[in-house]
């Protein structure tokens, strides 16, 4: 990949915890990173910055297109803006 190229979004999944030992809630974090490590230590920051106590991360990898719907269609845009997106959701059980 050379300098002109655009980095790929980068997909984080797991969970976070608001409060240790509380409900936890699923995760994805969208982002652009040069690489893997730096994208788990920029999720991380951005997950203390925005509350969470404890986050547990599964996975990590690249989306190929913009998904369909919201808001991960929005996550990916701000993503590609340079953002650190965060979408959380309920975890099935």
């Amino acid at each position: 990949m050379n300098d002109n190229e655009q980095r790929p979004v980068m997909i984080i999944v797991g969970r976070v915890w608001r409060k240790k030992g509380g409900e936890s809630e699923g995760v994805h974090v969208m982002l652009v990173a040069p690489d893997d490590d730096s994208a788990v230590r920029m999720a991380l920051e951005a997950l203390a910055r925005e509350g969470y106590a404890e986050a547990e991360l599964d996975q990590i990898g690249e989306i190929d297109a913009a998904p369909d719907d919201e808001p991960h269609l929005s996550a990916y845009q701000g993503a590609l803006e340079g953002e650190v997106s965060i979408v959380t959701f309920d975890e099935i059980i």
